[in-house]
């Protein structure tokens, strides 16, 4: 099976982007009107600075009683995520959001943000492939 760049993944997808003091109520409103999981908290040279993603609005924000309106993105966020170039593999992306257990890889070219991909961007045969390599793997 081919291993395709990331970058066919997210073609012509611009990836939501906030800055570090936009709050989480603004990113919760984005990325509901976007209908996206994830928003990317870039400096104002778009260079990557967080993720911050559904899972942190529940786990940092609701579980913790935290006033949405008044919490920024910066004391939220997932600081210096993992990230991949654009020309990184399908596989590679699918096996480190599966081994680092998330869902959404921003993709950085020379420090900025290109893109994001989640694991919903991915074929079935891809998911497939990976498992076939996790279950071979196991039994080594």
């Amino acid at each position: 099976m081919h291993n395709r760049p990331l970058a066919d993944l997210v073609h012509h997808r611009d990836p939501v982007t906030l800055p570090p003091d936009a709050t989480v109520q603004q990113a919760c409103e984005k990325m509901r009107e976007k209908r996206v999981g994830c928003v990317v908290v870039v400096a104002e040279d778009n260079r990557l600075l967080g993720i911050f993603t559904g899972r942190d609005a529940v786990c940092r924000i609701g579980a913790e009683c935290r006033d949405p309106r008044a919490t920024t993105l910066r004391e939220a966020m997932t600081h210096r995520p993992v990230s991949l170039p654009p020309g990184a593999g399908a596989l590679d992306a699918l096996r480190l959001m599966q081994d680092g257990g998330f869902r959404h890889v921003p993709l950085v070219r020379e420090g900025r943000v290109v893109g994001v991909v989640s694991r919903g961007d991915f074929r079935a045969i891809e998911h497939a492939r990976l498992n076939e390599e996790t279950s071979l793997w196991e039994r080594i």
